[in-house]
This record gives C-alpha cells, structure tokens and sequence, in this order.
C-alpha cells in the first residue's frame, strides 16, 4: 500500500508535464479553411418556412471560448458561412428565432465545429453538428476540453412585427 501512495505524486507530475505545450500566440488568427473540411460534412440545406427573413439574410451572433487562454470572441455569421479561427472551424448551417408573438421565445442555431487533431499535419475533426439554443445553453452542448461554442443572438425580423417591438421585448429579457 506505501509503495502505491509513493507513486501517486510521481504520476500526477508525469501528466502535468505530458500537458504543458508552448503558450498559445496572442489573441485569436484567423485563417483559411482547408478545402478537405468540406467533405468532412456536407452542407445541410436549410428549410424556410416563408415566414420572416429568409435564410440567407439572417445573421447569427455566435461566442467561441478559448479555454486555454480565455480568449472569447463574437463571431458574426450568415447560414452556409464557415469560419476558421486557428485550430477550431465554426460552421453556421441555419438560425432561427420564435416570432415576437410566440412564447416561450427561443433562439437556436444549427452549428458544425471542427477542431485540428494533435501533431503538424493533423487534420480537423468533427467535434459537434446540431442546434444549439441560447436559452436553454445545456440542452445540447459543445464537448471540448479547449473550445466552447454557444448562440447569442439570430437577427431577423417577422411580418407585421415592428423593429422598435422586438427591440423592447429582448431588452425586457
């Protein structure tokens, strides 16, 4: 038993020196996106309803947390755009907000993201692909130990609805 409480200590150190990797550059990059990320995952071609502003005239607000260095950046994105930021590719399938009318008021995205495998020549690997909900930010989640991606907003508008309307209710929240 003494021998296994010795080596504890000896073990933890090994792993925390297995971590330790030169310190990330200051502030995020961003780069190109490789060309094979598109066979990765194919585009999903999103539905629209008619109702509101179409798709493509959407535009989401995404945050993207850098949990080595705690850097967090906004990331403004319309569907079908695909951002790299240095070893994470966020891609922005569709967004969608409940009309001012409908409660409870929800705010999703549908989200890809991509992370670069260890080692120089590693390729990105799919790490998420579903809707993501700003009010509800554990309902689907995220799982990466250095990225975290959530929704923050999703600008459209609805027939009938007044900007000024919209406008104090998310500020009411």
């Amino acid at each position: 038993m003494h021998r296994r409480v010795a080596l504890l200590p000896a073990l933890a150190l090994a792993l925390l020196a297995a971590c330790q990797q030169d310190p990330p550059a200051p502030g995020p990059v961003e780069t190109e996106v490789p060309e094979n990320i598109g066979s990765a995952a194919q585009p999903v071609e999103p539905v629209d309803a008619g109702i509101g502003t179409p798709m493509e005239e959407r535009v989401a607000t995404l945050g993207l947390l850098n949990k080595r260095n705690n850097l967090t950046q906004d990331l403004e994105m319309k569907p079908g755009e695909t951002r790299r930021i240095g070893d994470v590719i966020v891609r922005l399938q569709a967004c969608e907000k409940t009309a001012p009318w409908e409660m409870p008021k929800e705010t999703g995205a549908f989200v890809q993201v991509f992370v670069r495998g260890r080692g120089e020549n590693a390729d990105f690997g799919s790490v998420f692909s579903g809707w993501l909900f700003k009010e509800s930010p554990s309902l689907n989640v995220v799982e990466h130990p250095i990225y975290d991606v959530w929704v923050k907003d999703c600008a459209m508008s609805f027939p009938g609805a007044t900007p000024d309307a919209s406008a104090s209710e998310e500020s009411a929240e």
